[in-house]
């Protein structure tokens, strides 16, 4: 891990959600604004301060970003699409494998991965109503559920990195 951290957020071009609308834009809007908030307030950080510990726990920066890649897969394509076989960095022998960051690990490689998984996740979506039922977990949730879920989800771990961000190297905004 290389590279030296800012100390600052980048320029904030993050998509701001409507004002007015129907409520899948609404939804949408907001989570797509929790998404761009991952990367905003990851972006600057060096390579070896987006992977170091700060709390007596697993949690770093790039390892927040990689567990909401996991999550994203996870809700989006097995649970909404039924699609099997999606590869998590999680295991029933390593709960907490998404949280292992290595030197080798660079910060541009998580984010871009968290970007695709996004994207991934983005086509889901298109692809149903917010009525439509999973077809994974029994069927348990709908579309509507698990973007309210997400979104929550992804803004517990902005609340997170936020925190990490500023211990790290003083850098705070919005």
């Amino acid at each position: 891990m290389t590279s030296t951290s800012t100390g600052t957020l980048p320029e904030d071009d993050r998509p701001e959600p409507p004002e007015r609308g129907g409520e899948r834009e609404m939804l949408d809007g907001f989570l797509d604004l929790q998404r761009a908030t991952v990367v905003y307030k990851a972006t600057g950080l060096s390579d070896a301060d987006a992977g170091r510990r700060l709390l007596p726990s697993l949690t770093t920066v790039a390892g927040l970003i990689r567990h909401l890649a996991d999550v994203e897969r996870s809700w989006f394509r097995e649970v909404m699409d039924g699609e099997a076989m999606i590869s998590y960095r999680w295991s029933d022998e390593d709960p907490d494998g998404e949280f292992r960051i290595s030197e080798k690990d660079t910060l541009a490689e998580i984010i871009a991965d968290y970007e695709t998984a996004v994207a991934e996740s983005r086509a889901v979506q298109l692809r149903h109503s917010l009525d439509d039922r999973c077809q994974g977990r029994e069927a348990r949730f709908t579309l509507r559920w698990i973007t309210v879920h997400l979104i929550e989800e992804t803004a517990r771990h902005i609340g997170h990195i936020d925190i990490l961000r500023e211990m790290l190297d003083g850098a705070t905004g919005e």
